[in-house]
């Protein structure tokens, strides 16, 4: 079973192809356009071992929120296409994070329905060169058009390893929750 994909989306605000390998080994190759939301791709790639290529343009001299958004969009939509009929997954999983002097936990359920709940706060306007307030609203993007359920929560004082520790958490429960244990789907409806 080949859990592949590849997902494009053009609009007046964006230009964005993915390619993603669930079975990976963490490979990747990130152009956003944005070098933080770079670096926390390269990072969740990295850590869930999913094999990742973004190439994407945006009117980031606006700002970064249409092209992160997008991003977010489409690997939902990239992750939805390479997951399947979901046979054989655990579906739920979890992950706590530290870095340095923060912790991130975040859960997932790729339950089929679409859910976001990430409680956290930065104290700075920005990343590096990203908006911080963009990171709760890309996971909320993913979670939409995946169909997956996301938790989150982090604590801190730096805002560079409270997204980072958000991110890898995201990773290690998603790489987690993907994992084929058996040869049923994990649902008491049949379907997810």
């Amino acid at each position: 079973m080949s859990r592949n994909s590849n997902v494009s989306r053009k609009t007046s605000e964006t230009d964005i192809t993915i390619r993603m390998n669930l079975d990976g080994i963490g490979e990747y190759d990130i152009s956003t356009g944005v070098n933080f939301f770079n670096h926390m791709l390269e990072s969740f790639s990295k850590h869930s071992m999913i094999d990742l290529e973004v190439d994407a343009s945006g009117d980031i001299e606006i700002d970064d929120h249409h092209t992160i958004e997008d991003i977010g969009i489409l690997l939902g939509e990239a992750f939805l296409q390479a997951i399947g009929d979901k046979k054989g997954i655990k579906r739920m999983a979890h992950a706590i994070v530290p870095m340095d002097e923060s912790v991130a936990t975040v859960a997932v359920d790729i339950s089929g329905r679409s859910y976001c709940n990430m409680n956290f706060n930065f104290k700075n306007e920005k990343i590096g060169d990203m908006t911080s307030d963009v990171v709760i609203h890309f996971f909320e993007s993913f979670a939409s058009s995946a169909k997956i359920n996301i938790y989150g929560t982090a604590e801190g004082a730096n805002d560079h390893h409270k997204a980072e520790a958000i991110f890898k958490a995201f990773a290690k429960s998603l790489k987690e929750a993907i994992k084929i244990e058996h040869d049923q789907i994990p649902s008491t409806k049949g379907v997810l």
